[in-house]
């Protein structure tokens, strides 16, 4: 764990607020578009159960990374205090609370069963790796250097357990 004056800190929230707000409302928006058919909609009907057992899991894991994140691992405290946090579930993945809202939006959009609609998640996944690459990633390395650069090449951003990086 490293350490670094708190008037270097990142502050606690990030870019998340201008990210995951918008993926939020897009991914409702689809749903309510799809609801009322003003877009394409392509349902597998005999698929209602497996969207839903689905969209649960998501929403169960989301919960867990977020209050993992958020309370287990007192981030709030840990980023003003200037800490690299590599231990908990950020030894699972980076960026859990961007991973609980992502997985939040996919549920929202299983719930909807519009197949068009799929290609949203990979769309965020998208967005959010370009913007966190540019902006919280990049202020990670310039602070940690190595330490981050190591810790990245071995935890994934996103998805736990994943070669994806």
């Amino acid at each position: 764990m490293i350490i670094i004056s708190k008037q270097d800190s990142l502050p606690v929230y990030g870019v998340g607020p201008y990210l995951i707000a918008p993926m939020f409302v897009v991914s409702i928006m689809g749903v309510i578009l799809s609801y009322y058919n003003m877009i394409p909609v392509y349902k597998i009907d005999s698929m209602y159960w497996l969207f839903v057992g689905l969209a649960v899991v998501l929403i169960l894991d989301a919960a867990f990374l977020w209050l993992a994140a958020v309370r287990m691992s007192d981030i709030s405290k840990r980023i003003e205090n200037g800490e690299l946090v590599s231990d908990g579930v950020y030894a699972l993945v980076r960026h859990p609370i961007y991973s609980a809202w992502l997985q939040i939006s996919i549920a929202i959009i299983l719930f909807s069963q519009n197949i068009y609609l799929f290609i949203l998640p990979i769309i965020f996944w998208i967005i959010l790796s370009i913007a966190l690459a540019k902006t919280e990633e990049k202020w990670l390395i310039e602070k940690f250097g190595d330490d981050y650069v190591s810790y990245a090449k071995t935890t994934n951003r996103f998805i736990p357990f994943s070669r994806l990086r």
